[in-house]
C-alpha cells in the first residue's frame, strides 16, 4: 500500500474547506485505484452532485448515503471502447449487462446513426430487426441527444462514420467521389464534429466503406484532425493483408495528423495468427515515431458480423438490397460458392478464415420462421436442409431479408493474451448492451456483451496473472478516456466526474457462454454514473443519469 503524496494531501485540506462535512455520497474504506496504473491506496471518496469532491479521511463527515467499502477495490468507471448499443439503449436505456460489468460509457464506433438522408432515414426503418423504433432523427447530434433525453444509464459518445457520409453524398456505388461530392462529405465531417462527434470512424471490410481508398479517408481524417478528433478504424482486412491493413491505418494517422485506434485487434484465421508479433512491433514502431496509435479488443477467439462477409464485396455493389437481388440468379450463386472457399487476398473472406460451415454459428434472424436455427452452425443447419453448406448461407440471406448474425471463429488464445497484456491495448465489446428478457432474448448475443470486461478483471488479470489489477484498471478507464479526450473521466480525481465503480476482486466472474450468452458477470457490487448509483448490492437501480459526452471539437448551437 502506498502513502498519499503530500500534493494530495493539500487537496485533502483545501476539499475539506470546501466542503464541510457534507456529501450526497460517503464511500469508505476502500482501496482506490486511482486509473493510471499505479499501486490502490485505502482512502474515503465524496461525491457532491456529480463530481468527486473529495479523497481522503472523512471520519466525522456525513451524508444521504453512505457505502462500505471495506474489501473492495474502488475504480473508474470502465469505458467501452467500441460498443454497438446504438438501437439496444433505445429499447432499453438500463444498459445491464454492461453497467452489471462497471462499464460507465459507451463509446459508439464503425458506422454511426448519423449524418442520414431521406433514402438512409427509409432504409435504417425498414430493415430494423428485433428492436423496433422510428427515425425520427437527421444527424448524428440529433440522434446523440434522443437517446440522452429519453433516459440512458450510461454515458454514451460516437464517432461520426466515413461511411455513412460516402452513403450520403454518393449512395452505395463502388465509385469514387467527384471533388464537389468529396467537399460535401468533408462538410458532413465538420458539422458532426461540432455535434460532438469523437473523430471519424469505419469498418473497411463492408460495403459501402470497403470502397473508400485511402486518399479519401485521409481526406476526410484531415477534417476531424482540426477538431481535435480520432481516426478509428475495423481495418481493411485482419487476415489475409492484415500488415498492409496495419501500414494503411498508419498512413492515414501520419498524413492527416491525427491520433488513430485499430478496431478489435485480432489476426484472424489460422493462417495468419503467426502475424500478430510483426503487427505489434509495427504499431511500437509507429508509437516511438511519434504516433498516437493505439487499439482495442474483446477477449475472446470468435468475431460477430454478418453472413453477408462470406461473399466479396464487389458483388455487394449498390447495397443489400441489391445483392439480395443477385443471390437469385444461378449463375451468380455458382460464382459465391466458389468465391466462398476462396482463399481471397483482395477483400476479407470470414467464412474461409473460420474454417468452413461447422465454425459459423448462427445468432439472429428477423423472421420468426427462421429464429429455430438460433445457436446452431452453418453446417448444421445445412444438413437439417439437405443442402450445400454455400447455398444454405445464400437461402437464409434470401429468406431473412437480412445480412443474417453469425460468429466466425477465427481467433487463437496465444494472440488474445498477448494482447490483453499490451500497454496501448483497451477493451471494446464490439456488441450491445442487453437485458436478458423481451426481445432481447429473441436473438442470440456473442458472449462478449455480458462478459467482456469482467474476464479482464477475472480470467485474465486474478486467474492467469497476465497483467497486475492496476494495469488492468488504468487499461478500463484512463486510456481510452485519454486518447479519446473525455474530458474530466477516466480517472478518481478531486474535480472529475463521479463514474466509479465498486467491486470484490477475487469475485468478478463472466457467465455468458456461446451456448447460453444470456447471463449476466458477477462481482461489481456497486456503479456510479455522474455521482447517481446505476447498480446497489449488484441490483440495477433503475436509474438514467447517463450523458451524451462530447469530442473535442463539440460546439455549443448558436442562439437564433
Amino acid at each position: 500500500m502506498r502513502k498519499i503524496p503530500l500534493f494530495i494531501g493539500i487537496l485533502f485540506i483545501i476539499s475539506c474547506q470546501s466542503h464541510p462535512g457534507e456529501y450526497d455520497t460517503i464511500i469508505r474504506n476502500g482501496m482506490i485505484y486511482d486509473g493510471n496504473g499505479g499501486q490502490p491506496y485505502k482512502a474515503d471518496i465524496g461525491i457532491k452532485g456529480d463530481t468527486i469532491a473529495f479523497i481522503g479521511d472523512l471520519t466525522g463527515s456525513t451524508a444521504r448515503d453512505m457505502i462500505d467499502a471495506k474489501g473492495m477495490a474502488i475504480a473508474p468507471g470502465f469505458i467501452n471502447m467500441m460498443g454497438h448499443s446504438e438501437e439496444a439503449l433505445i429499447q432499453d436505456g438500463r444498459s445491464q449487462s454492461d453497467i452489471r460489468q462497471g462499464v460507465t460509457t459507451e463509446i459508439f464506433g464503425e458506422f454511426s446513426m448519423g449524418p442520414l438522408n431521406p433514402t438512409m432515414k427509409k432504409q435504417q426503418q425498414d430493415g430494423q430487426g428485433d428492436i423496433k423504433y422510428k427515425v425520427t432523427w437527421n444527424t448524428l447530434g440529433e440522434y446523440m441527444n434522443f437517446l440522452e433525453k429519453k433516459g440512458i444509464s450510461c454515458n454514451i459518445a460516437s464517432f461520426v462514420g466515413t461511411g455513412n457520409v460516402r452513403q450520403y453524398v454518393i449512395g452505395e456505388d463502388n465509385k469514387a467521389p467527384t471533388p464537389a461530392q468529396l467537399d460535401s462529405m468533408k462538410l458532413l465531417v465538420r458539422q458532426a464534429m461540432e455535434e460532438g462527434a469523437l473523430g471519424v470512424t469505419n469498418a473497411l471490410i463492408y460495403p459501402t466503406d470497403f470502397f473508400a481508398k485511402t486518399d479519401e479517408l485521409i481526406a476526410l481524417s484531415k477534417e476531424a484532425a482540426k477538431y481535435g478528433g480520432t481516426y478509428s478504424s475495423h481495418m481493411r482486412s485482419e487476415g489475409n493483408k492484415l500488415l498492409e491493413a496495419v501500414e494503411e491505418l498508419i498512413t492515414i494517422s501520419k498524413e492527416a495528423n491525427i491520433p488513430a485506434e485499430i478496431f478489435h485487434l485480432k489476426a484472424a484465421g489460422k493462417n495468419n495468427w503467426g502475424k500478430m508479433d510483426s503487427v505489434i512491433k509495427r504499431v511500437e514502431r509507429a508509437r516511438k515515431e511519434g504516433l498516437d496509435i493505439t487499439a482495442d479488443m474483446y477477449t475472446y477467439v470468435a468475431g460477430a458480423t454478418g453472413m453477408t462477409s462470406a461473399f466479396p464485396p464487389t458483388l455487394q455493389d449498390g447495397g443489400f438490397g441489391k445483392l439480395w437481388q443477385r443471390l437469385h440468379d444461378p449463375a451468380t450463386r455458382k460464382q459465391m460458392a466458389i468465391a466462398m472457399n476462396t482463399d481471397a487476398v483482395d477483400w476479407e473472406n470470414l467464412y474461409y478464415g473460420a474454417g468452413g460451415g461447422e465454425h459459423v454459428l448462427l445468432l439472429s434472424f428477423k423472421q420468426d420462421s427462421l429464429k429455430k436455427f438460433t445457436g446452431k452452425t452453418l453446417a448444421e443447419v445445412a444438413a437439417i436442409r439437405g443442402t450445400p453448406v454455400e447455398e444454405t448461407a445464400m437461402d437464409l440471406i434470401i429468406q431473412d431479408s437480412t445480412r443474417v448474425g453469425v460468429a466466425y471463429f477465427l481467433m487463437n488464445e496465444e494472440n488474445v493474451k498477448k494482447q490483453v497484456a499490451l500497454p496501448w491495448v483497451s477493451f471494446g465489446s464490439d456488441e450491445a448492451s442487453y437485458t436478458p428478457e423481451g426481445v432481447f432474448l429473441k436473438s442470440n448475443a456473442h458472449p462478449r456483451a455480458y462478459g467482456n470486461f469482467a474476464r479482464v478483471i477475472g480470467k485474465y488479470t486474478r486467474d492467469e496473472k497476465v497483467l497486475n489489477l492496476p494495469e488492468a484498471i488504468r487499461k478500463l478507464s484512463n486510456l481510452p478516456a485519454t486518447h479519446l479526450k473525455l474530458r474530466n473521466r477516466g480517472e478518481l480525481k478531486v474535480g472529475r466526474y463521479a463514474d466509479i465503480v465498486i467491486f470484490d476482486p477475487a469475485k468478478v466472474e463472466d457467465h455468458a457462454t456461446f451456448d447460453k450468452p444470456h447471463q449476466y458477470a458477477t462481482g461489481m457490487i456497486h456503479v456510479f454514473v455522474n455521482g447517481m448509483q446505476v447498480l446497489k448490492d449488484g441490483e440495477h437501480t433503475g436509474k438514467m443519469p447517463g450523458r451524451f459526452v462530447k469530442g473535442p471539437g463539440y460546439s455549443p448551437p448558436k442562439s437564433p
